[in-house]
């Protein structure tokens, strides 16, 4: 498909600067801390973890030095090269069990109710097109994962990307079916500067694809009202006591379904049922 001969080829362009992503400010950060409390507060306290689309391994290794076993699955052979350097760098190879090439569309090679839980974080659903797709990848998510075990997806939120589009986005906004098919469908085929396809979900949207497979235990706003203030978090979260106070409100308020919308990346948690 079309779609994903984009993401693989541009991500193994990017697998470097993918890797550095979620530590390279302050903004970014958000998202892996609260992705990571909120991994603390459902994850089972051991067991065989499943990072599907996981990229070079950011989750996997911290899941790995965490004490969980772990197999990371990704679509781009660039991304699964630089996470088994990282791996054997932080020397965590032995709670790795596999890194494996794939789309989060065909697990295929793994049985179902083999996993004690499931991630896809970071947004790789957003890559996954059509709608059919999605819901097939959220299909076989659940799938895997046993009976009662969690299961966490994170997408790229539309009204988040909206929001920061006048700042940051302001040459595709003049281009007004572009911008229609992103701000109104979600549909962007121009990210990346034309390189990679993304869709940007609402909520309600991304919760429909998890329909009666799983119970919903938590949807979750990544960057929560931090979304439209990147500098700002950037410029004053370096204070620690800013930060802190800040993430204790981030925490709090995370949850509330229209912080959830309008965050750029979206967490749904859910449970198999």
């Amino acid at each position: 498909m079309k779609e994903e001969k984009l993401t693989r080829k541009l991500y193994n362009e990017i697998a470097q600067k993918e890797w550095k992503r979620l530590v390279k400010d302050e903004f970014h950060k958000l998202e892996f801390d609260t992705s990571l409390y909120f991994l603390k507060k459902h994850l089972p306290k051991k067991g065989l973890i499943l990072d599907a689309g996981g990229g070079p391994g950011r989750y996997t290794i911290e899941l790995a030095k965490q004490g969980y076993d772990v197999v990371l699955l990704d679509l781009t052979p660039a991304n699964l090269e630089l996470a088994k350097k990282k791996i054997k760098k932080e020397k965590v190879q032995d709670k790795v069990k596999d890194v494996v090439e794939g789309s989060i569309t065909d697990l295929s090679s793994f049985k179902s109710n083999s996993f004690d839980a499931v991630i896809c974080l970071g947004g790789p659903l957003s890559h996954v097109h059509p709608e059919k797709q999605r819901k097939k990848a959220i299909f076989e998510l659940i799938r895997v994962a046993k009976k009662n075990a969690p299961v966490f997806v994170s997408v790229m939120g539309r009204l988040g990307v909206i929001i920061d589009s006048p700042k940051r986005f302001p040459g595709e906004i003049k281009m007004a079916k572009h911008f229609k098919e992103y701000a109104l469908k979600g549909d962007d085929y121009m990210w990346h500067g034309g390189k990679g396809y993304c869709h940007f979900f609402l909520l309600e949207e991304f919760e429909k694809l998890f329909g009666k497979k799983a119970k919903i235990l938590d949807r979750i706003g990544l960057e929560g009202l931090a979304s439209p203030n990147r500098e700002g978090i950037n410029k004053n979260l370096k204070d620690k006591k800013i930060k802190k106070n800040w993430l204790d409100m981030h925490y709090k308020l995370c949850t509330h379904s229209s912080v959830v919308d309008l965050s750029q990346h979206i967490m749904i948690i859910g449970r198999k049922k």
